[in-house]
Parts: structure tokens; sequence; C-alpha cells
């Protein structure tokens, strides 16, 4: 074991002194753990220092780690992005967090409040807000917040600030406001019109469109120069150079690893861009979409989920567990579950819908379509969502579509997918566990689970006690429930 701690931190050694995220993996290649660093040099190789061994040691993670790889960063709020997204694509084992939905913690902005307020939540609102997230630590977003609050200066309290009360001027603003990172709407310090574009700018960063943020500040600082707007020259001066350094221009290579989750904040005009990217006739009122989960081809499971009018209808959803038994085959599979949920369509027997979106490349789309062809009756649309560059792959075209990262349509297509991705997980999970239980009960490492014994109930106080022929009879009629004890006794 200390030959192989000896050759992890020898590599870990040769580690770039920049921000980023460490994956740590078994011997099978899993990876079993997911962290992230300002500097992954000092945190990875702090894993085999002799005076932390013995932490990790009774956790276990360092009994099974025996390779790392990691993706290096240029800020620590990307870092922080691409731990979030990389945790809740792979579930490692010794990553607690993140595992339960109700502990998640977003970040969230109100979006149907006169002066928007950002805040961390582990409660978020359903309606008149933007979210992003889940995180997977709430210290660590909060940092993050604090980094994007000194570029775009937006309030964090819950005051109900009305653009039209003419008190605020009377009021007097928090430490925020003297330190210089809230602008102090509740006084009455900024106008609503460039408070508004304070908080569209930091949505659009959160959206991932950093570098046209960047260029329109350095546009709107030129301007308000030229214009002797002095005053504001030097704000928008002192949002660019925050922003900067945060490593706000990261590498184009990137941008798969810490794009935030895909919400639709208006779902009527992502489904109408939807129309107009795939050509339809008419705005798509039923999107389902398909993923398949599975580990290294085990507990191969697919997943169907259904979205009307650009929201998702619960009720609709459908889980299915992979039977062809081949192991690894991802086109297989996603044949196997495009035959099995649309055999009574492709019968004339129901209606498709609009939109069929598989989670994968050109060649998921071709294992799809190749089951439809099958079919006498074809659906009217079906495509693919590629996950590294985005590339939408659209059925009877050769080539494939690249969409601008704030496209709405391209947004509607990441939500119906990542809820599809998600929907497989925590399937893909419950069979995992269950198969595990089992494995550990079968080599005698846990007991099995204890049957509860059938309740019986005792006879009413006016019935006569039972004798101890009667106590036996009930005793072998709890094995069939037809059999109906004496003594007025029933079985519950």
């Amino acid at each position: 074991m200390d030959d192989r701690l000896q050759k992890l931190n020898d590599k870990a050694k040769s580690l770039p002194r920049s921000p980023g995220v460490y994956l740590m993996k078994d011997d099978k290649g899993r990876v079993i753990y997911i962290g992230k660093s300002s500097s992954l040099r000092e945190r990875v190789a702090s894993y085999f220092q002799a005076a932390t061994k013995l932490e990790y040691k009774k956790i276990g993670l360092l009994g099974e780690v025996v390779d790392f790889d990691f993706i290096e960063t240029e800020s620590e709020v990307e870092a922080l992005l691409a731990e979030n997204r990389l945790i809740k694509d792979t579930q490692p084992k010794y990553n607690a967090r993140l595992m339960d939905d109700k502990t998640y913690p977003y970040l969230m902005v109100t979006t149907d409040e006169d002066y928007p307020g950002v805040y961390v939540t582990r409660e978020p609102r359903s309606r008149g807000v933007k979210l992003y997230g889940p995180f997977t630590s709430v210290s660590t977003l909060k940092d993050a917040v604090n980094h994007l609050q000194k570029a775009f200066k937006f309030r964090t309290c819950h005051l109900e600030i009305l653009e039209s009360d003419p008190k605020k001027r009377f009021f007097r603003p928090c430490l925020l406001y003297a330190i210089n990172q809230c602008t102090a709407p509740c006084a009455d310090k900024v106008s609503r019109q460039s408070y508004d574009e304070d908080i569209k700018r930091l949505t659009r960063f959160l959206d991932g469109e950093r570098k046209g943020v960047l260029r329109d500040l350095e546009r709107e600082m030129t301007d308000a120069a030229k214009n002797l707007q002095f005053e504001k020259a030097a704000k928008l001066r002192d949002e660019l150079k925050v922003l900067q350094s945060l490593g706000a221009r990261a590498r184009k290579g990137d941008q798969e690893y810490w794009q935030p989750e895909a919400f639709i904040q208006n779902p009527k005009e992502a489904v109408a861009a939807l129309q107009e990217v795939l050509g339809l006739p008419e705005p798509p009122r039923i999107v389902e979409g398909i993923d398949i989960a599975h580990l290294q081809g085990g507990e191969m499971v697919g997943s169907l989920v259904c979205f009307i009018d650009g929201t998702p209808f619960k009720p609709q959803y459908r889980r299915f567990k992979i039977k062809h038994g081949q192991g690894n085959n991802d086109y297989l599979s996603i044949q196997e579950v495009v035959s099995r949920r649309y055999r009574e369509a492709g019968s004339n027997n129901e209606l498709y819908p609009d939109v069929i979106l598989i989670d994968g490349g050109l060649g998921q789309l071709h294992a799809a379509m190749d089951v439809f062809k099958t079919m006498d009756v074809k659906p009217p649309m079906v495509i693919s969502l590629a996950k590294k560059e985005e590339l939408v792959y659209i059925q009877a075209q050769s080539a494939p579509v690249k969409l601008a990262r704030n496209n709405l349509a391209l947004k509607m297509l990441q939500y119906v997918r990542d809820e599809a991705h998600r929907f497989a997980q925590h399937y893909h999970h419950i069979l995992r566990r269950k198969s595990q239980l089992e494995e550990e009960v079968k080599q005698g490492r846990r007991p099995p689970r204890k049957r509860k014994p059938k309740v019986i109930a005792l006879p009413t106080p006016e019935a006569s006690a039972p004798d101890a022929s009667d106590v036996q009879t009930n005793v072998e009629s709890s094995e069939n429930p037809n059999n109906h004890p004496p003594g007025g006794a029933s079985l519950q």
C-alpha cells in the first residue's frame, strides 16, 4: 500500500498549481471521489501525506484509490461549477453531499421584483425566480457569490424594495454599500435601469456568456469615456477587472464541464424557438426525452421523461430495466427502450409525441431510427443532443445544428436531456444499492432482512377467550389467509 500511495504522491507533485477538479479512481477505473481546489498540486498531494493518511484510511478512501485524473480551470468559481456538474453526473460513492435533492443548495435570482435579489437557498421557489445549481457545498457557493457580488453589486437582503416608494431616499443602507459590494437600491442610490443592467450581466455570465459579457463591458466603458461619463466608465472598468480576475475567459474546451443546469424562464418562448430550429409547422406541445444509465454495463436502465408546453409532466415519466443482457451496449439499450415505449404508437394505437429527444450523438440517433423504420407509423420528429459540443442531430439531415449557448431552443433541449439523465441515474442507483445489498448478504457481510411477522388480531372482549387448541389453530392459519381462525379472530 505504501508503494502505491508513494507513486500517487509523486504524480500529485507534477500537477499544476492552478484551480481545478480532481477525480479519484479505484482499480476498475471507476470515479469514487471528486473534489476541487484552488491549487491542484497542494490539495491532491495532501491526501498522500503521512499526517493525513490516517484520516482518509478511516473512511476507506485511500484503501481504494489507485489513480486520479484532473481538470484544470482558470478560477475557483469555475472549479466549483465543474465539481458540481461532475458529481451529479457520476455520483461517486465517497461524495456524501449532493446525494439527497432535498438538501441541495441553489443560487436563486428573483425575477418578479423591481430590484431582483440574489440568494443562496436550500428551498428554492418554483415561480418568479431563475435557478442555478444544485451545488455541492453551501459554503463554497457563498464564496463564489461574494466574488460575483464585487463585480455586479447585487443585493442579497430580503427587503421589499419598490421603485415607487418615495421613502427610500431616507433609508440607511447596510455595510455592503459602504464597502462597494452593493449599489443600495434600498436607499435609492441606483436607478432601476442601471440595477437591471447589472442583473442581466450576472445572469448572462452564469448562463455561459462570459466572453459576450466582457466584450459588452469593454464597449460600454469605451462609449461612457467618450461621452465624458467618467463615473459610469469607472464602474464598468471595476466590473471588468473583477470578472477578469475570476478567470472569466476560460478555455473553450472547458465549457461543457462547468455549464450550469438549464432552467427555462419562459417555456412558451422556448417552445417557439424549438419550433423554429426544427422547422415544425406548429409549436411542439409534447416533447419526450430518453436516456440510458449504467456502470460498466451493470444495472443498466433507461428513462423517459415527458414535457408538455415546455414544463415537466411527471405523471408520464417512465423507467425501464434493460433486458437485452449484452452488457455495455448503449445503442442496443436505446433500441430496446424505443421499441418498448413506442410500439403502440407504431401500430397506430396511440399518438406519438411531437418531438422525441435521444441523449447522445449521431450513432444514438441512428440506433433509434432503425427501430422506427420497422414500424408502420413513423414519428413526426426524432433528434439527439450530443453532450460535449451540444450539437443537435435531426432526422433526415446530414449535418448537425450548432446553436448558441444562450439559444432558448438549446436551453429547452438541455432541460429535457438533463431531466432524463437525472431520472435514469436515480433508478440506476436504486438498483445498484439493491444489488450491493444482495451481494453483501450472499457473502455473509450483512444479515438478511427480517420479515415482519403477520399480526393476528385478538378476539373482541365479547368473544370467549380461546383455549390452547384455538391458539394453535390461529398460528397455523396465519400461513393461509383464506383460513379464518375460530374464536372471532381475524387476520390483518
